[in-house]
């Protein structure tokens, strides 16, 4: 197996050929459908180089590395700004579900192979109008139907959904039987007879969420991702993967060095802000906070790595890092004065401050809110007593709507 070292300058090296016409700049004023465009021709490159599936099996077409070689090759790609966000949760949480609990191989293979090359697309449809932090309060039903399934309900918050070829949903199957219980699994043509996909403009002026509607939709059996009645676990599983995947110690927002060489340009009356304490002291806790959470991701990749399930500890990732984005971002938009009342809606959250604190709220809410992640950590790594649940033992078409 190739070093660590080596394949990150090897990553460098490819990434470096493919910066002026996938990077950032490079891409500056394009469309949404433009990006999405070049990231397709940027996936399939990425493939051909041997950097796609990193750390997946050779039996799926992965490149059957290590999980460090590719947080390696991330932590390279992330400095170019590559067309990768229409991705990002495709391959991060559906397609690794499928592949943990599809029993068709074949199908698998075909999918994670066009997965990797950006030709599909996948989406997570998990939150409800009802059923957003309380998971197991969705109302999204399927009912027996011949050999298969039928499908009414909505979902929302969707990420890239209006791009999407297959997703991954959990649905209630079974009202009369506690909420956790009754739930069930399964992946989803988002082209098929019913599905109706509809953008939502966020505050940020873009539209990459959406709300997804199922009018009897059609779902075979062999479409069914674990036991019925046990989509609960399967759900668990998918967000603990979303916990490590779907975040960094940046929050998704601009990395620390670009807060430094806004304070090394700014005054606070009449001397850089750099030298001021409340700037230097806010640079020191961040860095030291990121330092940490960095850490707790890589604990979790060579758990993984070892054949280990990670823990409850990617809750601490989600929370803390998204919550001093924010917060960092305010400090940023503080020192900038006026000059931050300039909002450009095309701006990159990892580098443009303004664009950063307006989104950050949005993370706080996407992949488990605040308040669902502190009862996470309350109880399953402080060991605190479960909160009081006033449905619990009761069936589900029995709790008043």
């Amino acid at each position: 197996m190739i070093e660590i070292e080596d394949f990150r300058q090897k990553a460098r090296a490819f990434l470096e050929t493919m910066a002026p016409k996938y990077g950032r700049a490079a891409r500056e004023g394009n469309t949404m459908e433009q990006d999405l465009a070049l990231g397709r021709e940027y996936m399939a490159a990425r493939y051909d180089a041997g950097f796609g599936g990193i750390n997946w099996s050779p039996d799926v077409g992965g490149q059957g590395l290590s999980n460090m070689h590719k947080i390696a090759y991330d932590a390279e790609e992330m400095q170019y700004g590559m067309p990768v966000q229409f991705f990002g949760i495709s391959l991060g949480m559906p397609v690794p579900i499928l592949m943990a609990y599809c029993q068709d191989k074949a199908f698998v293979k075909e999918r994670v192979l066009k997965a990797l090359r950006g030709e599909e697309i996948w989406c997570q449809l998990f939150s409800e109008p009802s059923g957003g932090s309380d998971l197991a309060a969705l109302r999204t039903r399927v009912e027996p139907d011949g050999n298969g399934w039928r499908m009414n309900g909505q979902k929302i918050w969707t990420s890239w959904a209006q791009y999407c070829d297959y997703g991954v949903i959990v649905t209630r199957s079974d009202p009369t039987v506690e909420k956790h219980k009754g739930l069930t699994y399964f992946w989803l043509d988002m082209k098929a007879p019913g599905v109706d996909v509809r953008p939502i403009k966020l505050a940020g002026g873009d539209s990459h969420v959406n709300e997804v509607f199922f009018d009897d939709v059609r779902l075979e059996d062999e479409q069914r991702l674990g036991p019925v009645g046990g989509g609960f676990g399967v759900a668990l599983h998918t967000l603990m993967i979303e916990r490590y995947i779907a975040t960094d110690s940046a929050g998704f927002g601009p990395h620390l060095d670009e807060f430094v060489k806004l304070a090394q340009g700014t005054e606070i009356n009449g001397k850089p802000a750099i030298e001021d304490g409340r700037v230097r002291s806010a640079i020191a806790r961040n860095h030291a906070m990121r330092a940490g959470l960095d850490s707790i991701t890589k604990r979790a990749f060579l758990m993984m790595q070892a054949g280990m399930q990670p823990g409850p500890e990617g809750s601490l990732q989600k929370l803390v890092a998204v919550r001093s984005r924010q917060k960092l971002s305010e400090m940023a938009m503080d020192l900038k004065g006026n000059e931050s009342f300039a909002f450009d809606p095309h701006a990159y959250v990892k580098t443009d401050w303004g664009a950063s604190w307006l989104n950050a709220p949005t993370g706080r809410i996407a992949g488990g809110s605040d308040e669902v992640l502190l009862n996470t950590i309350a109880e399953k790594i402080l060991g605190l007593p479960q909160d009081h649940r006033p449905d619990k033992g009761v069936p589900f078409n029995q709790i008043p709507a």
